[in-house]
C-alpha cells in the first residue's frame, strides 16, 4: 500500500496526470474552436459579433487557461520525446521542472500581452 502511494506522489506521475488532463481538455475544446471558425464562413457580421463577444474579461481569462493547457501539453510531450529518444539520465526531474517553467512562462507571457 505504501509503495502505491509513493508511486502516485512522484513528480513523473503528476507530469503524466497534467499531460493527460491537458490533452483531454484540449480535445473537449475542439468543437467550440471549430464553431468559432465556422462563424467566418457564416459571414462578416457573424464573425464580427463573435469577435466582439470574445473581448469580454471572462473570455480573456479562459483564453489564458487555454494557452496554459496548450503549453502544458506541448512541454509534457516534448519531455516524453526527450525521455524516449535521448539516453536515460538522472536529469528526468530537471525535465519536469523545465516543462513546468515553459508552461508558466507561456501563460504569463500571454496574460501580460492581453492586460
Amino acid at each position: 500500500m505504501k509503495s502505491d502511494f509513493r508511486a502516485r506522489n512522484h513528480p513523473a506521475y503528476w507530469a503524466f496526470i497534467v499531460h493527460r488532463a491537458s490533452g483531454v481538455l484540449l480535445a473537449l475544446f475542439l468543437p467550440l474552436h471549430f464553431w468559432a471558425l465556422g462563424q467566418a464562413l457564416a459571414g462578416e457580421a457573424a464573425l464580427e459579433s463573435f469577435l466582439r463577444w470574445s473581448d469580454q474579461p471572462l473570455v480573456k481569462f479562459a483564453e489564458t487557461g487555454l494557452v496554459l493547457l496548450l503549453a502544458a501539453h506541448l512541454a509534457g510531450g516534448a519531455r516524453l520525446l526527450m525521455l524516449e529518444f535521448l539516453a536515460w539520465r538522472d536529469w528526468q526531474k530537471s525535465l519536469l521542472a523545465a516543462a513546468a517553467a515553459i508552461t508558466l512562462a507561456a501563460g504569463l507571457a500571454f496574460l501580460l500581452n492581453i492586460v
